[in-house]
Formats: structure tokens, sequence, C-alpha cells
């Protein structure tokens, strides 16, 4: 019976400006700016393997200059609920599921945080740079059940990213892929959690 829900942040809950909003800061079409971009700093930060500025500095391949502080500013503006997704969250609260958030990013996540207080409903149980691992890692799912302490048939994991889920299923936890907020209502209706 599903007790617990884990729930991934970008994409799932949380506006991802990685894909718009970023690239249109540079000028760029996103196929560019992925060629450009240096092909493992972003990766090193969600693993908490270097710092913001180092991070920032090692944007591009080619280390040119640009407004960094732009690019925060752009970036953590974008921050936002996704459609349905906050009174989705409030009845879920207001319902008494157990909630966590499980998310592959760096500490960034504290500027979604302070924008949208996703804290008011689930704490923020593994966030990537500070565990020093990323979904879809066995790792990750083996870590969760064990803080949670919590056998995985009570466990309800949703994310945006299929291998991520299916890497949820392998650790014996069930997975939604999330479509929209109205197609997990459905789903969570469906499972007796609202």
């Amino acid at each position: 019976m599903t007790r617990v829900l884990l729930l991934d942040v970008m994409g799932t809950l949380v506006h991802d400006p990685f894909y718009t909003e970023l690239p249109a800061f540079f000028g760029l079409g996103l196929d560019e700016l992925l060629r450009q971009k240096h092909p493992g700093s972003w990766l090193d930060y969600e693993y908490g393997r270097r710092g913001e500025q180092a991070f920032l500095d090692d944007f591009f391949a080619d280390r040119r200059a640009y407004d960094q502080a732009g690019l925060r500013r752009a970036m953590f503006a974008a921050y936002r609920y996704l459609d349905g997704i906050l009174p989705l969250l409030e009845e879920l609260r207001r319902a008494g599921v157990e909630m966590h958030l499980v998310s592959n990013y760096s500490d960034w996540y504290r500027a979604i945080e302070e924008r949208l207080a996703l804290s008011r409903y689930a704490p923020w149980t593994f966030v990537s740079c500070e565990w020093g691992l990323r979904k879809p890692e066995p790792a990750v799912f083996a870590a969760l059940l064990g803080r949670l302490g919590r056998p995985p048939e009570e466990l309800l994991f949703v994310d945006d990213v299929e291998r991520n889920c299916l890497a949820a299923r392998a650790a014996g936890i069930a997975a939604h892929r999330f479509r929209s907020a109205a197609v997990l209502r459905a789903e969570l209706r469906g499972l007796a959690l609202l």
C-alpha cells in the first residue's frame, strides 16, 4: 500500500529554465547552447564536485566571459510551479500524505526554496549536490530506502524522466512518469491517496 510520495522537482513540480530561459539569455538555440557549453560543468555542479563560481566560470567550453550575475537572475526568476501543481500539493498536504523531494540539482535548489517555499509541503530529503549521487544511480534509491526506513512497497516515486522511473522500479519502488498535474492527481486518487 502506497503511503509516501517521492517527488522529483525540476520538470515535475517546478519549471526547468534550462531548456527555454537559458538559451534565450544567451541568444542561442538549445542545440547550439549544448554544443558550446562545457560538457561536464553542470553535471559536476549537480554532483557537488564544484562550487557555483567554478561552474559559472566554466559554463562555456572556451571559458568566454559573459554576464554571470545576469544568468543567475534569469534562472532564478524563471522558477515557478508547473500548471496545477500548487493546488495538488495543497490537496496532498490537507490529506496528510507524507512527501519527500528527490532532486538532481545544484545548490541553486536553495533559490527554488526561497522563491517557492516547497518545504511547506515536503522536505528536501535528497538533493544530488549534497549526496554526491544522481538519479538514476541505484545507490540513490538504496540510500532513500535506508534514510526513510520504509519498505519499497510503501513508496511511490514521481519523476518526468523515464530512466529515473525505471531505476526506482528496479529498486522495488512503484514509479509514475509525470506528464501533468491532472494525470498525477488521477493516479493518486486511484491509489486512494486523495
